[in-house]
């Protein structure tokens, strides 16, 4: 008997009783290598989870749990297989291009209780259609980039950032599925108007404030002041003009008068038809 059957042999020999018509060597066999396979699955299990977090299977769903782990970015060697990804209360300041770009079974993205100050254009490219619920809550979001959050199809929480009300973000929210549980904590931290900061944004917009009328409204007052300043600039330059020429008119006149009488009378027809 080999050193592999006398190892498992106890375990295997009570599995293969179980199996009287295969032979007893070669059951033993096929269940020793079956335990090989486990183990090396087993190993790449635990070398592909990144060493600052903690990887589970739970009931066939990958589940990585990086929470409170002072991380100030997001790991790059996530496992391809994570379905639900763990990221909250680290100090983590930015979304970076393609930061998930892999993780095609990604469903649950939690990053709330960060630093987060942005978010690039590609953020979440790759995982957008698949994501069921993104949790950018608690962070010290200003602004997103629309593009960004465009095509995420799952429920988004941003509350409790410091958001910037203007008319791009009211665009943006009305393409986003908003978890209802969280979105009465949207409010403006500053405002293209200082009267709403503070406010609730959905109760803002429910009052049927609309920023980009604000924003038309400010463009249009702007335009009319710079062209009444290129009005007044035009207007001060045709006066400075007519008046220029006739000053120079005059001298020249005065210049005539103080010539001989019939070169005075030539030349004073000429700037007589001149005025």
């Amino acid at each position: 008997m080999r050193n592999s059957e006398v190892l498992f042999y106890p375990m295997h020999v009570y599995l293969c009783k179980m199996h009287p018509a295969e032979p007893t060597s070669r059951c033993i066999d096929s269940i020793f290598n079956r335990g090989l396979l486990l183990l090396f699955f087993q190993f790449q299990f635990i070398v592909s989870c990144p060493k600052s977090c903690q990887c589970s299977d739970n009931s066939g769903a990958m589940v990585v749990q990086c929470s409170s782990r002072d991380l100030e970015e997001i790991p790059i060697d996530l496992p391809t297989d994570t379905v639900s990804l763990k990221l909250d209360a680290n100090k983590i300041q930015q979304v970076p291009n393609n930061a998930f770009k892999d993780l095609n079974y990604l469903q649950e993205l939690d990053l709330s209780k960060n630093s987060i100050e942005k978010i690039e254009l590609s953020a979440f490219k790759g995982v957008s259609d698949g994501l069921r619920l993104l949790d950018l809550s608690g962070n010290q979001i200003q602004t997103i980039p629309k593009e960004a959050l465009a095509n995420l199809k799952g429920k988004i929480r941003l509350s409790n950032n410091p958001l910037h009300c203007d008319c791009s973000l009211q665009e943006m929210l009305r393409e986003l599925n908003l978890d209802p549980d969280t979105v009465n904590d949207i409010s403006c931290q500053t405002s293209v108007q200082e009267e709403y900061v503070g406010k609730p944004l959905i109760q803002v917009l429910d009052s049927g404030i609309n920023f980009c009328n604000i924003h038309h409204r400010t463009t249009d007052v702007a335009m009319f002041i710079t062209m009444f300043g290129w009005f007044t600039m035009v207007i001060t330059y045709v006066v400075y003009y007519v008046r220029h020429n006739q000053e120079d008119a005059r001298r020249h006149l005065e210049y005539l008068k103080s010539l001989p009488s019939t070169q005075i009378t030539k030349d004073f027809d000429t700037i007589s038809t001149v005025l």
